[in-house]
């Protein structure tokens, strides 16, 4: 018995698009995650990039559980002494609510040069609009 990987050709992606209206950030990082490694296909190769693209449409109106819009910290660094900069779940919200998104997503890939091509897939917009309607995407439900 020979195992099965698909060729270049062989790999059809498709446009999803996601709504992440009061859905759970976690979850729908998990699912997002898995539709751009291709898990959901019949022809997955865990070291090929098999995925779709996925839109995520309104950012901002995904759900945190428990308190976790107060007490989750994002920390990055600018690389300089002192340069240490936290924000708060809510802050990042209210100010870049595409960034808690990505994040999730990108905590749930690869950390490697897969992983960074499957997240270059990954298109995130706080409302409800995309410019993605040339492609004809379809739309995704997320199971809560």
């Amino acid at each position: 018995m020979r195992t099965y990987v698909p060729k270049k050709d062989e790999i059809e992606r498709e446009w999803l698009v996601v709504d992440a209206s009061n859905q759970v950030l976690g979850r729908l990082a998990s699912e997002v995650a898995r539709l751009l490694r291709g898990k959901h296909k019949p022809q997955y190769t865990p070291y090929l990039d098999t995925g779709d693209f996925v839109v995520v449409v309104n950012a901002e109106r995904v759900r945190l559980t428990g308190r976790k819009r107060e007490q989750k910290k994002y920390y990055r660094h600018s690389t300089h002494p002192g340069g240490l900069k936290v924000e708060t779940a809510r802050e990042m919200l209210e100010k870049y609510p595409e960034r808690v998104i990505k994040r999730a997503v990108w905590g749930m890939l690869p950390k490697n040069r897969l992983g960074r091509k499957l997240f270059r897939k990954l298109k995130v917009y706080a409302g409800p609009e995309h410019p993605h309607e040339a492609q004809k995407p379809k739309t995704y439900t997320v199971s809560a």
